[in-house]
């Protein structure tokens, strides 16, 4: 049958809590970054982003930690059709620091996990015979019970003409030979961790491993020796990492020098945090294997990889996309800091942004002061009309994608934390209504800081008046402000979506939005959306695309704004603006509930009659929408 999959991993999934505070002790860590973990979890996700078919074979628990592996992992592409349920047992933790460029504590919590819970019988023929190649790790090599599990998929890889791969990935306390507080640990003698791996041996293609690693599989602290010991039981290929002196590929017989193998060239960076490094090199080294490529561009990959993983904060964050590992083996090292180089990170951040929202229609219920200013409306009020708003978004969306919100977390808070895990896109303001120069609410404070504790599917909006004739001092002042945001924004992995109408606050013509558009890239600000104003020329339309992908070709794109107009100027500003691909939807919010909630804070409507009223305006904004598009696209055909 047809090979639909490059690749299986099989093993270990955790969600990993990485210490965010860098240079102290595992136990002064005041806050915990939450990541994707487990060597063989990391594997798939670093070869999916390196655009391979990958999935994984594994066992969650039946909770919101295994919920949120599934759910990463299926942003990321990779196939969770082997991802069981356990509903007995938790998924496994690991906690773990930065201390200096040599200590990296971890604690693994494992016990009874529900990823040492899989066995044979969870092993389907039919899935492992859709891969092209399955990729094993030592840990599920420890247990009678995933060691039947990892030998049964092996026996259906080989039936079905699949390679193998075991990345020996040996952690001494998860055989059983330390203690739990030893988890730093990566090597202790044991004959008996040697022979039941060299009892495996034979059952590999590849077979790639630290130093230490092949110490524990050859029996041997002498590498040469050891490398000669596995050689005798496994025809493999054998990759020995070695740490800054890169990697070397054994195809045949073992040399007596371990330079004398193939190698691939190595970069000269900064160590930052060396957890994870090795499922980064793997992924690499995996991407060129399946490739097809020469053992010494495999490990050009792998040794890249490996370089992106050791510069950054965490694991599967630290892996790159296939753009930029290839943006950084066509440029070179040029700040040996990769997590300081402005230019790589912003490829990484905009090529590993989760999901695509192309065509997005968003019901805009942001508006304070607009609300405010309503006969009947209190704080009180507001809130509970917003949630009127979001049960008509939910309604017109019935679970289709492309729907969002724009919501606040001051007077419609309640809303906002309800649009929570309903496959909304969901935008939240940060300005302070009407300010110019731009200031921020106070819940998120002048620094930004009030950031942290957004969720992460939130979408920093932030709008503001700049315009192209104000003085320097002006300039400075809004620009420091959205410099705040998006640095912020940036910190805590959240997407920003900037808003700005210069046509409020002086002349406009169809200069006036690109001029601003590249002001704000000069100051170094890269946002993920843009939202502007409904263009009456293509013009306007066309210098502001221009001035966007000029200096980012790679953002999320545009949605258009409503500013309370009519339907039928809204319908002519679609119909334009649709003929543009950058833009990918629109963002209005007064045409929809105005006259609705003006009737509602006067008590002239109820609750159901104002969610059906702004779930037919909603609606039929959404069908307009849809109408332009496809009127578009056949007219590009």
């Amino acid at each position: 049958m047809a090979k639909d999959l490059d690749l299986i991993t099989i093993g270990r999934s955790s969600v990993d809590l990485y210490g965010a505070q860098v240079g102290g002790r595992l136990e002064d860590m005041r806050s915990f970054e939450k990541y994707v973990g487990g060597s063989p979890t990391n594997m798939a996700t670093g070869t999916a982003r390196l655009g391979l078919r990958s999935a994984l074979m594994t066992k969650v628990g039946d909770e919101h930690m295994g919920r949120f592996l599934r759910e990463e992992l299926v942003k990321e592409g990779v196939d969770v059709t082997g991802v069981l349920t356990d509903p007995e047992r938790l998924t496994a933790l690991v906690l773990l620091g930065i201390r200096d460029e040599d200590q990296f504590p971890l604690i693994f919590y494992r016990e009874n996990c529900a990823d040492m819970a899989l066995s044979a019988q969870d092993v389907d023929e039919g899935f492992i015979s859709r891969a092209r190649a399955v990729v094993a790790t030592g840990t599920h090599l420890s247990n009678p019970q995933t060691a039947s599990a990892v030998l049964k998929a092996l026996d259906f890889a080989r039936k079905h003409g699949a390679q193998t791969a075991l990345d020996i990935d040996f952690r001494p306390n998860l055989w059983g030979l330390s203690g739990h507080g030893d988890g730093e640990n990566r090597f202790i003698a044991s004959v008996a961790v040697t022979e039941k791996l060299q009892s495996t041996l034979h059952l590999f293609d590849l077979i790639v491993g630290t130093e230490e690693e092949f110490h524990i599989a050859g029996g041997t602290t002498d590498t040469v020796a050891a490398l000669r010991a596995v050689r005798a039981v496994s025809g493999a290929t054998l990759v020995c990492k070695r740490g800054a002196d890169g990697a070397v590929a054994f195809t045949g017989a073992i040399p007596d020098r371990l330079d004398e193998g193939q190698s691939g060239p190595g970069f000269p960076i900064e160590v930052f945090n060396v957890l994870g490094a090795g499922d980064g090199f793997m992924s690499g080294l995996l991407k060129g294997w399946l490739d097809g490529e020469d053992w010494p561009t495999s490990l050009k990959y792998a040794n890249a990889c490996g370089a992106f993983a050791v510069s950054r904060h965490g694991c599967t964050p630290a892996y790159p996309s296939w753009e930029e590992l290839q943006f950084f083996l066509q440029r070179g090292v040029v700040e040996k800091a990769l997590r300081n180089d402005t230019a790589l990170e912003q490829i990484h951040w905009s090529t590993t942004r989760k999901r695509d929202w192309d065509d997005l229609r968003v019901f805009a219920f942001d508006h304070r002061m607009q609300m405010e200013e309503m006969d009947g409306a209190t704080p009180e009020r507001i809130g509970a009309f917003k949630e009127l708003c979001l049960r008509a978004a939910v309604a017109q969306a019935a679970g289709r994608p492309g729907h969002g919100i724009l919501c606040d977390g001051r007077l419609g808070a309640r809303a906002l934390y309800a649009a929570a895990g309903q496959g909304l896109w969901i935008g939240r303001p940060v300005e302070w209504p009407g300010s110019r120069p731009l200031r921020l609410e106070p819940q998120v404070g002048e620094d930004a800081g009030g950031l942290k504790e957004w969720p992460g599917e939130h979408v920093v909006k932030c709008l503001c008046f700049p315009h192209p004739d104000d003085d320097d001092a002006m300039w400075a002042d809004q620009i420091a402000t959205i410099t705040r945001v998006f640095q912020s924004c940036r910190r805590n992995g959240l997407e920003f979506l900037l808003e700005v109408i210069p046509s409020k606050v002086g002349p406009f013509d169809d200069k006036t939005t690109p001029d601003v558009i590249q002001r704000v890239y000069d100051a170094g600000i890269y946002p993920d959306w843009w939202k502007l104003e409904p263009f009456r020329s293509e013009a306007a339309w066309a210098a502001s695309c221009d001035a966007i992908e000029r200096n980012d070709k790679r953002t999320r794109g545009i949605v258009v704004l409503g500013l309370d107009a009519p339907e039928d100027e809204l319908r002519e500003s679609f119909a334009l603006a649709v003929r543009f691909p950058l833009v990918k939807g629109f963002a209005v919010g007064r045409t929809i509930f105005g006259d609705v909630a003006r009737d509602w804070f006067a008590d002239r409507i109820d609750d159901d009659s104002a969610v059906a009223r702004m779930t037919e305006n909603y609606a039929r904004l959404c069908d307009i929408w849809a109408q332009a598009r496809a009127r578009t696209m056949e007219a590009a055909q």
